[in-house]
């Protein structure tokens, strides 16, 4: 009886060894875009690289440009749950876009990377703007207050 005990600690012990290993500490990420853009970019040589080579190695882009055919926008965007002084709210790892342009043979002229350190920062104002489409008119306020008095007493 001794023995059996012994025994099922030990095959225990190692069942929860194996399944501690097993186990990985890794970060969960969201992925949006096209990923290790920065590697791919690198790929692309200006005045070499065409639109045939850009396709290839990373891909239909995101966006083109309104005005300007010519011009590619790929984007990657990676988040990651923050510490725990975050209390869990996503973190952006990574906010690349990666802009490139061609001139009309579809050869690369230009390649621009922008990492999320080089975007513009934006301040809002708190202002608020009147609006007098949604001011009440006389008539509608003397309405409404007619109507709390009649319906406000019962």
């Amino acid at each position: 009886m001794f023995f059996l005990k012994k025994i099922s600690k030990k095959f225990i012990h190692i069942i929860i060894f194996f399944i501690l290993i097993s186990c990985k500490l890794q970060e969960p990420y969201k992925n949006h875009g096209i990923l290790h853009l920065e590697k791919r970019s690198d790929l692309l040589e200006v005045n070499k690289s065409n639109t045939n080579d850009v396709l290839k190695i990373i891909g239909h882009p995101h966006t083109v440009s309104l005005e300007n055919e010519n011009e590619w926008f790929f984007l990657e965007r990676v988040l990651s749950k923050g510490d725990f002084h975050k209390l869990g709210q996503n973190v952006l790892e990574k906010n690349n876009i990666l802009v490139l342009k061609f001139n009309k043979y579809g050869i690369l002229i230009e390649k621009n990377l922008l990492g999320k350190d080089d975007k513009n920062k934006v301040s809002f104002s708190m202002d608020e703007t009147e609006n007098e489409r949604t001011q009440k008119s006389f008539v509608e306020k003397f309405l409404t207050s007619l109507r709390s008095k009649m319906y406000g007493s019962k």
